[in-house]
Parts: structure tokens; C-alpha cells; sequence
């Protein structure tokens, strides 16, 4: 059932939303992070040098976590294998099936859940353009780091470009991982689980399935700590930015809508509405009464003219 807000409440609209206009615009906004992708490819060399400058900071901090993890996964096929059906597949899955869950079920939060995703996916593609950057996984053999999704590449649909199917590795940008989008919109995922899920299963997915995400990143050599961080500092900061996305979109929205109903209507008994002290013009009756002159002229019972006495 549509749940109603007070006027001018911000959840209004959201209880408007239809969900053949909801469809073509998350289409919209997957097709643009997809293309995204694909057009940000950089230079080779420079996604090189950035991901080895994250490993370098990450060493120096102390918190370079994929080594271990990595080398975890790769040993441990239980849990490489696993992680690599999580990385190719939940990222796609789970986020739209949150969405669809927002729109039924919690209608006046919705159009806020999802503007804050688009947001942050839409940030997120300008970090793919402005910082092109090589995961571990493709750094040379020297690193340390496997491909884990190569190595149990006979147990999935991937090859050995990321988790594309096998033959269309052309079709992903292999070097956009900064920041890691799988972090983001598994935060994303875990925060409407905990505000809005009911009972404790709800509660404990919204803190593995980011969590877990986090760890299979790593492990499987696709992402390094600092993307998953970033990619939750993306999410932070089109949170903030969602409030002001909406009014945007609202403005925008009502100039193309109410162009048109800018000035008032001329018809001024649209409604009915009179003001205080207004008289609605006397109806003239369809055949004249025994005290009306059938020749008199329509200026006689002007408005706001006293009835004639009986």
C-alpha cells in the first residue's frame, strides 16, 4: 500500500514514482556506469604506476591486507571458489534487488535510496577517469598477487579478465578500480538492510555482505585496501550530495512540467472558489420568470446587482 506524507514533505514524490519511469532510468545510469568504464581506459603504464603507488603507501602504513588474503584464496579453494561466484555475480544482483525492494516496500525512502546511488556511481566513474588503476591481479608475477578468478577460471563463466565471461574481456575496463564500486554499493546494500530490514537476519546481512565484499576484493587480487576505502568515502560523499541532487531534479522537473501553469488560469470559476464577500453571478433561468421583461438586457442583473424584490 503507498505510503502518504504530509505536503511538502520530502518524501513525497517518491510515493508518485511508477515503476515503468524507475526502470529506464536505473537502465540509464547501469549503461553509463558500463560505458564508463570502457571510455575511462587510461594509459597502461599510468594504471601501472598508480597501483603500484597505492601498494607502496599501503606498505608503509602497514596495511596492505591483499597479500595474505590473496594468498588465503588461492591455496584454499573453498574459499577462492566461493569468492570468485561473489565477486562476478552479487555486485549484480543484490544492489537491483534491493532497489526493487525499496520501491515496494519503502515507497517514501526510495527515491532517496536511489538518488544516492546514482550519485556516488556517478563520482565513482570520475575517479575511473581521473585515476586509471592497475589491481593487483595484473601487476607482474613479481608482486606477489594471483588472478584467483584465472586460476579457478574452470569452475565459473569468467576467464581471465576480471569477471567477464569468457571472449568478452574487451568489454570491461580492467584498470578501473579506483575506487572499488563492489565496496560502495555493498555499503550501500548494508545500510538499507540495517535501517529498514526487520529482524536480526536483516541485521547480520548488512554487516557481512559489505564486510564480506570488502574481503573477497582483496583476496581475490581485484581491488587493494585503499579502493575499498575510497569507495566507501564515494559513498559518504554522495550521501551529503543526494538532498541537493533531489531539489535539483525537482526544480528541473517543475519548470518543463508547470511551464505551462505559471500564471494563473483566466477561468476564474475553475473550482469554485470565490473570495470573501465575492457573489457568484445570478444563473439566468432557461425561461423567463412572470416579473422578468423578456426584452431586458443582460446588464439589468449585472454582478454584484441586488435581486429584484418579489
Amino acid at each position: 500500500m503507498p505510503q502518504t506524507e504530509s505536503p511538502g514533505s520530502e518524501a513525497g514524490p517518491a510515493t508518485r514514482l511508477r515503476w515503468w519511469t524507475e526502470l529506464p532510468l536505473i537502465l540509464l545510469v547501469y549503461g553509463c556506469y558500463s560505458a564508463g568504464r570502457l571510455l575511462a581506459r587510461g594509459d597502461v603504464s599510468d594504471a601501472v604506476d598508480h597501483g603500484l603507488a597505492l601498494l607502496r603507501v599501503e606498505k608503509f602504513l602497514h596495511i596492505n591486507a591483499e597479500h595474505p588474503l590473496n594468498r588465503l584464496f588461492t591455496r584454499t579453494p573453498w574459499l577462492g571458489i566461493p569468492a570468485d561466484f561473489w565477486y562476478a555475480s552479487l555486485h549484480y544482483l543484490v544492489t537491483p534487488a534491493l532497489l526493487v525492494w525499496m520501491f515496494r516496500a519503502h515507497a517514501a525512502h526510495y527515491r532517496r535510496a536511489r538518488t544516492w546511488l546514482m550519485t556516488s556511481t556517478f563520482l565513482g566513474l570520475i575517479g575511473f577517469t581521473l585515476m586509471p588503476t592497475c589491481p593487483p591481479r595484473l601487476l607482474a608475477a613479481g608482486y606477489g598477487f594471483v588472478d584467483t578468478m584465472a586460476h579457478y577460471s574452470s569452475y565459473g563463466w569468467w576467464g581471465g579478465e576480471a569477471s567477464a565471461p569468457r571472449g568478452m574481456g574487451g568489454m570491461t575496463n580492467q584498470y578501473a578500480a579506483m575506487p572499488s564500486l563492489h565496496v560502495g554499493w555493498a555499503l550501500w546494500c548494508g545500510v538499507l538492510l540495517w535501517r529498514y530490514g526487520r529482524g536480526r537476519a536483516a541485521r547480520v546481512l548488512a554487516v557481512v555482505y559489505p564486510v564480506g565484499t570488502t574481503l573477497v576484493v582483496m583476496g581475490t587480487a581485484n581491488h587493494y585496501l585503499l579502493d575499498a576505502v575510497a569507495g566507501v568515502a564515494v559513498m559518504g560523499v554522495g550521501l551529503l550530495l543526494a538532498p541537493a541532487v533531489m531539489r535539483l531534479a525537482d526544480r528541473v522537473r517543475g519548470r518543463f512540467a508547470g511551464g505551462s501553469s505559471g500564471a494563473p488560469a483566466s477561468n476564474v470559476s475553475d473550482g469554485c472558489q470565490t473570495s470573501a464577500g465575492e457573489r457568484i453571478p445570478r444563473q439566468r433561468a432557461a425561461r423567463p420568470g412572470a416579473d422578468a421583461e423578456p426584452g431586458a438586457a443582460p446588464t439589468d442583473s449585472g454582478d454584484g446587482a441586488p435581486a429584484p424584490a418579489r
